[in-house]
């Protein structure tokens, strides 16, 4: 983790209550699995991106009480999810929380659902982003966004859900077209997600929990 106070990208990540997260993904783990698996993809994501030496801190935005005290063990800053109001708003709360410490703070938004997370990948997509105003990184299917950033002196302007790598290049962020970053691409939603993940290799807290339930 970057500790300079005047460099390295504060990253947002947002994460719904786990009773409510990830409910496609029932289909594939069962209902008992399904929260487990939604905490555990934000453990290995916070990790890796803590891990990544261009991020300097993590502010995850939830009002999950044991979701925050997880991740919070893992060095992550909670910022309690105030606006209430969804998932845009939970991202441009948190992006102003971070930014009420540091006013110049380069920010982005960062899934949570992110679980075979490389750091160098994301490394990788950072110093691209750095070249930017805005700009954001499309899902492995080039439909919705995983990473949106925002330099200094720039609004977030989160557009999240559904079809959002239209709505980001319409609001004028620069999309990055990088090969070789696939774990920052990779988002779950569904089984067929989950198992392209596996394919990458997901982070030592999915694989347990995965693994449990496989055996």
């Amino acid at each position: 983790m970057n500790t300079d106070a005047d460099d390295g990208w504060s990253l947002v990540v947002p994460l719904k209550p786990l009773a409510r997260a990830k409910s496609r993904l029932a289909a594939a783990t069962g209902a008992l699995l399904r929260p487990r698996l939604a905490l555990a993809f934000a453990q290995d994501t916070v990790v890796a991106a803590l891990e990544c030496p261009r991020v300097r801190d993590v502010a995850v935005v939830t009002d999950d009480p044991a979701a925050g005290r997880a991740l919070s063990a893992l060095g992550a800053r909670i910022v309690a999810d105030s606006p209430r109001a969804g998932l845009n708003a939970a991202l441009a709360h948190g992006a102003r929380s971070v930014r009420d410490a540091r006013p110049a703070a380069r920010v982005a938004a960062l899934n949570a659902d992110l679980p075979a997370l490389r750091s160098a990948e994301l490394a990788r997509v950072l110093e691209a982003a750095a070249e930017f105003p805005r700009a954001f990184l499309a899902d492995a299917a080039e439909i919705g966004t995983t990473f949106l950033s925002a330099g200094p002196g720039m609004e977030l302007a989160p557009a999240f859900g559904g079809a959002s790598r239209r709505r980001h290049l319409s609001s004028g962020a620069v999309e990055i077209r990088l090969t070789g970053v696939d774990s920052v691409r990779r988002d779950v939603d569904t089984g067929e997600d989950l198992a392209a993940a596996l394919a990458l290799g997901v982070g030592s807290r999915t694989a347990a929990h995965w693994d449990r339930a496989a055996g």
